[in-house]
């Protein structure tokens, strides 16, 4: 009898354990418990999440008949990191007995941190992804609890041809997933850096064609062909500047000749008329008025002068007298002193000569002693 109840019970267990086994097997192949698998397999579980939330949350309102500002959903955060890993499920009959480890439990939020500074440590987000060889630039990126990093895409199609929950590169079973989004960063940093180093060396190249367009080169070559290029620049430059109207060339050339003709008129009748007697005898009125007793030039005392001549016959004035010549503009001068002064001045080419004093064209006369 005793021995019919100790196999019975053995058979009850060998049957529970069966019956734990083929559970754990059925459920581990339904389920798989994928991290990043297709979020419809829950949709049902979702639903019912849904309906119990708002059933819980009605509440009664009442139409006051004003307006209601409505806000609009808030934008959620592009850089929020969050876990993929729905909830553990409730543990089978074998893990109860023992005949499998449960579950690992949800990470915290520090160990999430341990992980991914591990990660970063090993720089996993600066390599390309191991499954496609690619850079992550901003396509989805997960961390594995591993502390290795993939593209989300990569690691769900790693997973739907596996069949199974493994990480690819280190095997390790039942691992929980989280988004990140380091690659990304480092991927926008790399490209402000680029950015930046293409601008800073177009505003360098253009300031150094600004410095050859100004600072002339040492080599002998390249200088000549720098100021080879200067003078063309100018001489287009100028050609440029040029009015091309050939009537209004030749009407500001009539102006010009006009005007010198005019000039030229004024200067023969001041200086071409003959003077006669009584003009002369007027202007050396006018030079005795003016009571001039030396030579502006030589600065020594004149010999045609009344005042002049006492002070020549004085004691002491043994210098022989020089001639003396009366201008047209009523100034006297030696006349050795003028003549050198119109040969030093203008030579005998020139037709007219200007007074020393007023400047003015002049005809000249010597005064007798």
């Amino acid at each position: 009898m005793l021995k019919n109840k100790a196999y019975s019970s053995k058979q009850d267990r060998l049957a529970i354990t069966a019956v734990a086994l083929q559970d754990h097997i059925l459920r581990d192949f339904e389920l798989q418990n994928l991290s990043v698998a297709d979020h419809s397999k829950t949709k049902v579980q979702k639903r019912e999440n849904r309906s119990k939330f708002l059933k819980r949350n009605t509440k009664a309102t009442i139409d006051t008949g004003l307006k209601k500002t409505t806000q609009g959903p808030k934008a959620e955060d592009p850089e929020r990191e969050y876990v993929l890993d729905p909830k553990p499920p409730p543990l089978t009959l074998a893990q109860r007995l023992g005949l499998f480890e449960p579950p690992p439990l949800p990470l915290s939020s520090d160990e999430w941190g341990k992980v991914k500074q591990r990660s970063i440590l090993q720089g996993d987000s600066m390599q390309p992804c191991p499954i496609c060889k690619e850079e992550f630039e901003l396509r989805p990126q997960v961390l594995l609890s591993c502390s290795h990093v993939f593209h989300r895409a990569c690691l769900q199609a790693f997973e739907e041809f596996t069949n199974k929950k493994t990480c690819p590169l280190c095997r390790k079973n039942q691992y929980q997933t989280r988004v990140i989004h380091d690659g990304a960063q480092l991927f926008r940093t790399k490209c402000a850096t680029r950015i930046q180093a293409c601008w800073r060396g177009h505003v360098v190249r253009k300031w150094y064609r600004d410095l050859r367009k100004t600072l002339p080169p040492t080599d002998t070559k390249l200088r000549r062909n720098f100021f080879e290029e200067k003078f063309t620049e100018i001489s287009h430059r100028i050609l440029c500047s040029f009015h091309t109207d050939v009537e209004e060339l030749f009407a500001e050339i009539d102006r010009c000749l006009a005007v010198n003709r005019s000039v030229l008129q004024q200067l023969e009748e001041q200086c071409g008329r003959e003077l006669t007697d009584e003009d002369w005898r007027k202007i050396h009125m006018q030079a005795l008025h003016r009571e001039a007793c030396e030579c502006p030039i030589c600065l020594t005392p004149l010999s045609g002068s009344n005042s002049c001549q006492h002070e020549a016959s004085a004691p002491g004035g043994g210098q022989p007298s020089r001639e003396t010549v009366l201008l047209s503009c009523s100034h006297t001068f030696h006349h050795e002193c003028l003549l050198a002064l119109e040969e030093f001045s203008w030579g005998h080419s020139s037709p007219f000569h200007v007074c020393p004093v007023c400047r003015s064209c002049y005809q000249k006369k010597i005064l007798k002693s």
